[in-house]
């Protein structure tokens, strides 16, 4: 057997593999080269892929800044505390405040819209999680997969129906009928206790707080239920085994291990929902009502921050001073920083989880 002394890539003595002849010297450098380009370009294609997004959000809440910059100083404080919106007089002469033009009489309040997106979100997250849970364990735990499998197309296909399809329905045919059954008896029956007095009052037509929010429910079930189903199909079978070993119950084994093993994922999932919900524009648009004041109980017609944005950009392009415009810009700016901020609740939400849960259940 021959063995070269000092050959490149083999030990001392060591026997060279038949039918391998040496790579030249000049071969290796240039493969040597090809390889570290390769690397370095992997490299920067990765931190550009990081830093686009970052880049991209930088630039719109830039943009949007840039634009509201001029009704942040006619409007100030008053914005956020405020309930009007007035475009003001478009044919009396244009009025300078801080050196900003504006319409006479324009006034710009969007505390019921802040309000009404938060509330419109609230309602469809309380009541979309437990279906969601529960439509994620019936699919993966319980039902056989002969029906699990079509019922989950089903549920991401529903997330794929264009939002003013569901809009439509909502205001068409889910509004009046809920306005005219499970409203009213809801209304009528609940004990007079001061806390329930905002489910109490007239029901309406159908348009309103409640309907808003219960299409928005609609669309964010699919999402929030796909993320959790694939979730639950990641824990392990041997925890579970053993807990039903030690005797807990089917409740006991999904509570105490299989939610705990993927609730940082769960609360992820749950802000994908929530950021659908709170830029969620034409459904909204045409179920709430469009009525810029505080819903007086949760029949009442109202309006969101991006359901408000499409219904008065048309007329604020009327306001050739740009006043109309820059308070439509403030008004997305509010939107793009209670975004972000959710985001970095829930984020600061699934680190604390997963610091306090251990193993089991911890993310990222």
């Amino acid at each position: 057997m021959t063995t070269v002394e000092g050959a490149p890539g083999h030990r001392f003595g060591a026997p060279r593999p038949r039918g391998h002849a040496p790579r030249p010297p000049a071969l290796t450098r240039v493969i040597g080269v090809l390889r570290a380009g390769e690397t370095g370009a992997w490299k920067w294609g990765a931190r550009v892929a990081v830093v686009l997004p970052f880049a991209a959000l930088v630039f719109v809440v830039a943009v949007l800044a840039l634009k509201a910059y001029p009704a942040v100083k006619v409007n100030g404080g008053g914005f956020f505390t405020g309930s009007a919106w007035k475009i003001g007089s478009t044919y009396a002469p244009t009025v300078f405040t801080d050196g900003v033009a504006h319409p006479k009489s324009s006034l710009y309040g969007a505390w019921p819209l802040i309000a009404g997106t938060l509330q419109t979100s609230a309602i469809a997250v309380i009541i979309a999680l437990p279906i969601s849970i529960g439509c994620a364990f019936a699919l993966t735990e319980r039902l056989p997969r002969w029906i699990s499998r079509p019922l989950g197309f089903a549920i991401e296909l529903l997330a794929g129906v264009p939002s003013v399809v569901l809009g439509l329905w909502g205001v068409l045919t889910f509004g009046p009928a809920l306005s005219s059954t499970l409203y009213p008896f809801i209304a009528d029956h609940l004990p007079d206790v001061p806390v329930l007095d905002f489910f109490k009052g007239t029901v309406g037509h159908g348009e309103g707080l409640l309907t808003g929010g219960l299409v928005l429910t609609l669309m964010i079930v699919p999402i929030i239920t796909a993320t959790t189903a694939d979730l639950f199909r990641q824990v392990p079978n041997l925890p579970k085994e053993g807990g039903e070993a030690l005797g807990m119950t089917d409740f006991e084994v999904a509570n105490k291990i299989t939610l705990r093993w993927v609730r940082s994922g769960i609360i992820g999932a749950t802000v994908l929902g929530l950021g659908r919900a709170l830029g969620e524009t034409i459904a909204l648009v045409l179920t709430t009502g469009a009525i810029f004041k505080i819903a007086p109980n949760i029949y009442s017609p109202m309006s969101t921050i991006a359901a408000a944005i499409a219904a008065q950009l048309d007329s604020a392009l009327t306001d050739g001073t740009g006043f109309a415009i820059a308070s439509i810009a403030e008004l997305a700016l509010v939107l793009a920083v209670i975004s972000v901020l959710v985001n970095l609740i829930a984020r600061w939400i699934v680190h604390r989880t997963s610091l306090l849960s251990g193993p089991v259940g911890r993310g990222a």
